[in-house]
């Protein structure tokens, strides 16, 4: 018999631990291909480890409420095949790991340190995964708190689902307290809206809308905002890919927008102007060397969330493309990774894909500039020429940058968003992709 390492998976580039949170298959158990042997959580996330082979579990390497480091052996599958066509395939998971399994006596000292640490915090509160304690963190809610919610996971556990139930009740509690307080001070004056409640439908707003409303106010209370406007001639690109949608898409499988061409454009601007790829901290510039580039992307529930393409001063047009259409795709179906949504340098929100000719967009903190595409769309232009001037149809689109005036003078910010526009209109319509 043949037995399979099940490997504690990278959740991340910045994760490097996960809690055992609950072992959904205990030894003797059989085990079915893809069927999810283990719980775990991170302090971004939870989630679940599935099998890799069909087969029976003989043995548990942690127990619950261990912390584990990633590539560590969790556990031992045993299959019904021949030991030797599955060694190969037990090394290349070995491989994938930093380190080597090794039998549980091995880990006793490990273990034991780290159950000892949890003990003791047992002994005063409950055992709390790390995800859980990084939301309650957040929220203000104390340990005090925290202990008076009655858990719905293993053991009367805590859950991410437990808690977020919790803030939402209270926060209506709040809300409903607030409404009444001002309902009874505006009665006098107001009995006439009061009167009719048929009128109106309160609709509590969902974890993400509350998350950017204070992201949003937080923003615009801690910048001060300035935003500029230039208009591009947009031809030359409309024609190109025009010219290379059809020939990209039956080659990548996969469509080109005008996205990933405006991008580069932005990228080569930041490297022109290095100071609008920066960070403030309380009286402090933190000048990033890298490009992260953040892009808004609508979610089908009409929230917004920011992926961000990492390194993107290293990606060709090609490369963006891929990238584009890999992180939109997956932010509308929830599937993006932690590391994927966090520490951009600048972000690039399109106002035209909803109809907008331009927008004011809002800074992504503690970002310095967000720029704002808008609709294209064709326009009489009076172009010069050597015969004279004339009037001709034209694809224009208005770019709209909004800067923090405390660290983006208005040269900086006017001259940054003219070499955009200088990098479009001078777009190469020979180039290939």
């Amino acid at each position: 018999m043949a037995k399979i390492e099940l490997i504690m998976p990278k959740m991340g580039e910045s994760v490097a631990e996960a809690t055992i949170i609950k072992w959904v298959k205990n030894i003797g158990d059989t085990i079915e291909l893809d069927e999810t042997v283990v719980e775990i959580a991170t302090d971004k996330v939870d989630s679940e480890i599935p099998s890799i082979t069909k087969g029976t579990l003989i043995q548990q390497l942690y127990q619950e409420n261990d912390i584990v480091k990633v590539g560590s052996v969790i556990a031992i599958i045993e299959n019904g095949l021949e030991a030797k066509s599955e060694n190969s395939h037990a090394k290349m998971k070995q491989n994938e790991a930093p380190e080597e399994y090794q039998p549980l006596k091995i880990h006793t000292d490990t273990v034991k340190k780290e159950k000892t640490s949890l003990i003791v915090e047992q002994k005063i509160n409950k055992f709390y995964s790390p995800l859980v304690k990084n939301i309650a963190k957040k929220e203000n809610i104390s340990i005090n708190e925290l202990d008076k919610i009655v858990g719905t996971g293993h053991k009367q556990r805590v859950t991410k689902k437990d808690l977020i139930k919790y803030i939402e009740k209270k926060e209506t509690s709040i809300l409903q307290q607030q409404l009444n307080t001002e309902k009874d001070s505006h009665t006098r004056e107001n009995n006439h809206v009061h009167a009719n409640k048929d009128d109106v439908e309160i609709i509590e707003m969902d974890r993400m809308r509350k998350i950017i409303s204070k992201h949003m106010t937080f923003s615009k209370s801690t910048s001060a905002h300035v935003t500029s406007f230039v208009e591009a001639d947009m031809t030359s690109i409309v024609q190109w890919r025009n010219k290379m949608k059809d020939k990209f898409l039956l080659r990548e499988g996969e469509k080109i927008t005008y996205t990933p061409i405006i991008l580069e454009a932005v990228i080569k601007a930041i490297i022109d102007f290095p100071m609008i790829n920066i960070s403030v901290e309380n009286e402090h510039i933190i000048k990033h060397k890298n490009i992260h580039l953040g892009m808004a992307t609508a979610l089908p529930n009409g929230n917004l969330i920011v992926p961000v393409i990492k390194n993107a001063q290293e990606k060709n047009l090609l490369g963006l493309t891929k990238s584009v259409n890999d992180l939109a795709n997956r932010a509308r179906k929830n599937k993006l990774e932690p590391d994927e949504i966090t520490n951009g340098t600048f972000t690039v929100t399109n106002v035209g894909s909803f109809g907008s000719v331009m927008g004011t967009p809002i800074i992504n903190q503690p970002q310095v500039a967000i720029l704002a595409l808008g609709k294209i769309q064709k326009k009489p232009s009076v172009l010069e020429t050597r015969f004279g001037d004339v009037i001709a149809i034209r694809s224009k689109m208005f770019l709209s940058l909004s800067y923090d005036h405390r660290v983006v003078d208005g040269a900086l910010g006017g001259q940054f968003l003219k070499r955009i526009t200088d990098y479009l209109e001078e777009f190469d319509t020979n180039r290939e992709l």
